[in-house]
């Protein structure tokens, strides 16, 4: 749990915390007392559809515990999201500002800038204690959202996937942690729960996952629910109720199928912008609204509720005359999904909504009447009134651009990359980007071959590894251009001991996007596994041919490279950058521990021998799940004579990969050495029986002799 305080910002003004009184504004009632300050419970839910929830018209289940708020609340029935992925989105709620406004676009590519103001720092500056509880990592403190929190729990558990390890909270946890931080608190204060469930990939706990093993995005869903009863309960009608504003809200919504798209990020339409907004207050009357609300509207809605001043620059408008049944002003409301181009390179996308009118501006053109058609069927754009509806988006617009360009507040570090990877967001670093798009640049257009290729990858990982392949290699011919398919295809391949295609899937794909990083880094990874050290010098080396400087995987591979040369000095002055610039990566630290045991046995260097040592436990450390640290530390220990300590390591590196080649072997020779006999027999022979194909009949006589040697020994 991390403890913060307001950050000290040039040039804003220090508000002086003052009392805040609930009066008439408050719909059907006299002021009330003057001491009475109301506390603010904000609930969102990430990647929750409307249309699973049974106060919105959803059959499939009961959402009880939401379903009680809404009975005491104002739904909003007609509420979107101004952007489709975590960190932009909760940007527009806690800014009260749309992306245009406040320069977030994404979840990989910037971090909130510390020159706007909060919601959490406006209500401080109130007298308001504060605290967020968030359940997943695009809303990690480090994107900046934990400014004004006093406490900002970012304390995610490491959950494995089928696929990957990713980083969240399940909604238990977090809404626990919440209670007890609210338990006994006086007013007022501030309290954000943010539950990331029904976040791809979906995996409910039980009984939910065997109750909806049909449908887990909808267990998910029906998990939140249950695990909010005891928090909605005790602030709609228990302790603190009289008291306390509740609003709650879903960041974006998910595709689930619809238009092609499995999950969100990519389109915008209402299946991922639709989203479900509730808001109880004390002596606000319950009721619903049809009426167009969006993110940017909580903030100054909140505001008014607690009867402070809205903070000037906001975006939205209050709800409270929609909440009592007045008629809110007509607006032209800015959205985006600029995931595919910050991160992926594909054409930008963007639009407004006015009234009925939806407008969705890429290379293809859409334009929807959502008054009559919600689900966005019918395209009803003209040739003759494009111009009209790219005039009226300038407008919206102004001088704001969504295509922030260099303004942008680049926070991709190696590792945040990883773990957004792994909750499928697919980022690509871009040395450039494109500046003008045509209709094979569109989302709709790369949009399939995306989805055949994660088919694809299921189908590998299904054991149909060749019909995989195949699918990968016709969408390397049909799209040359998506990213995705270079390294997916060339991973299934390096799984395979394909090294030499796995190089040249790579060496097309920078051949063919030498502006993505990604491709290019990945393709400099696998010179270094086909042992061509020499074209991975001088990819690194020569000057302007490939912008290296800030990636620090391309320092690792520089130093591998000159660490198989013999190189040693260049290799650490490589490695010492690459940590420098990513000191959470256990791979170059294992590295390291290779390089320092080589240089204590070409120096007879005691203190290198000890760094080896360090570095190999730095490693393990950092990834105890790396089989290869734990087979560096064994070997160092080999070498150095302590044949019997290096055994553990060596068996547990087998126990993480049991056909690991080099740990196999150095397991029958630190148990020869150590006098264990018959467990080098037993390795010497599994590695013979695994490996001896691979081995040159040299090899294979020194194998059989030292097998020979363990059975002597052993009568």
């Amino acid at each position: 749990m991390k403890e913060t305080n307001t950050r000290a910002k040039s040039g804003k003004a220090v508000l002086v915390p003052g009392i805040v009184l609930l009066g008439a504004l408050f719909a059907g009632g006299s002021p009330a007392p003057a001491t009475l300050r109301a506390n603010l419970l904000l609930i969102t839910i990430d990647t929750l559809r409307p249309d699973r929830l049974s106060c919105y018209g959803g059959r499939r289940f009961k959402t009880t515990a939401i379903d009680g708020l809404a009975e005491c609340g104002v739904v909003f029935t007609r509420a979107f999201a101004q952007a489709t992925t975590t960190l932009p989105s909760h940007t527009n709620i806690l800014l009260g500002k749309d992306p245009l406004g406040h320069g977030v676009h994404d979840n990989a590519n910037f971090t909130v800038g510390q020159e706007h103001t909060t919601l959490a720092e406006n209500l401080k500056a109130k007298g308001y204690a504060t605290a967020a509880f968030v359940g997943g990592f695009p809303l990690d403190s480090r994107f900046g959202l934990d400014q004004g929190f006093d406490v900002y729990d970012d304390m995610y558990e490491s959950r494995g996937s089928r696929r990957q390890i990713y980083r969240e909270r399940k909604a238990a946890a977090v809404i626990a942690r919440a209670l007890q931080w609210v338990s006994g608190r006086a007013a007022p204060w501030f309290l954000w729960v943010h539950c990331f469930d029904p976040h791809y990939p979906y995996e409910p706990p039980e009984p939910f996952l065997t109750r909806y093993k049909d449908n887990l995005y909808d267990g998910e869903v029906a998990y939140v629910d249950a695990a909010l009863e005891p928090l909605l309960a005790r602030f709609t009608g228990g302790e603190g109720g009289a008291e306390t504003v509740i609003v709650l809200t879903g960041d974006h919504g998910e595709s689930l199928g619809e238009h092609g798209e499995e999950t969100h990020g990519y389109f915008a339409y209402n299946a991922t912008l639709s989203i479900p907004v509730i808001i109880r207050a004390p002596g606000l009357k319950p009721g619903r609204s049809d009426q167009t609300v969006v993110h940017t509207d909580l903030f100054p809605t909140i505001c008014d509720l607690l009867g402070i001043g809205v903070p000037p620059g906001l975006q939205g408008i209050s709800l409270l005359p929609a909440a009592r049944g007045k008629k809110l002003p007509e607006r032209s409301l800015y959205f985006e999904s600029l995931y595919p181009y910050y991160s992926r390179g594909w054409a930008p996308l963007y639009g407004f909504l006015r009234g009925p009118e939806k407008f969705i501006d890429s290379p293809v053109p859409e334009l929807y009447d959502i008054a009559k058609d919600f689900d966005e069927v019918k395209n009803i754009v003209t040739a003759g009134n494009i111009k009209k509806l790219k005039d009226k988006l300038t407008r919206v617009i102004g001088d704001r651009s969504p295509l922030a360009g260099q303004d942008e507040r680049r926070t991709v570090d190696p590792r945040t990359l990883e773990k957004l990877r792994s909750l499928g967001y697919i980022s690509s670093p871009q040395a450039s980007r494109k500046k003008v798009f045509g209709p094979e640049d569109d989302v709709k257009s790369f949009l399939p071959f995306h989805n055949k290729v994660i088919k694809a990858q299921d189908l590998c990982e299904g054991g149909k590894k060749a019909e995989g392949i195949e699918l990968m290699r016709s969408v390397l011919t049909e799209r040359p251009d998506l990213d995705i398919t270079y390294t997916t295809l060339a991973q299934v391949y390096a799984r395979e001991g394909r090294i030499a295609d796995a190089l040249a899937v790579m060496k097309k794909g920078a051949e063919t996007l030498p502006a993505n990083l990604k491709i290019v880094s990945g393709y400099i990874h696998f010179l270094n596994e086909a042992g061509k050290y020499d074209d991975v010098i001088l990819m690194l080396t020569a000057d302007g041919r490939y912008p290296f400087e800030q990636v620090p995987e391309s320092w690792n591979d520089l130093g591998v490279a000159y660490l198989n040369k013999g190189e040693l000095d260049k290799a650490l002055d490589a490695f010492r950058k690459a940590v420098a610039m990513d000191d959470g990566n256990f791979i170059i630290y294992r590295n390291l521990g290779d390089l320092y045991f080589a240089f204590s046995r070409r120096d007879k260097d005691a203190a290198a021998y000890k760094t080896s040592l360090e570095n190999y436990r730095k490693a393990i450390d950092i990834n105890p799940a790396d089989p290869s640290s734990y087979n560096g530390l064994g070997y160092a220990f080999l070498q150095g004579g302590q044949a019997a300590q290096a055994i553990p390591f060596f068996e547990k590196a087998l126990g993480l990969f049991p056909d690991y080649d080099s740990a196999l072997y150095n397991l029958g020779q630190a148990a020869f050495k150590a006098g264990d006999f018959e467990k080098a027999l037993t390795s010497f022979a599994r590695y013979k029986e695994r490996y001896a194909k691979l081995l040159a009949p040299g090899q294979v006589e020194a194998l059989d002799a030292m097998i020979r040697q363990c059975r002597e020994r052993i009568r």
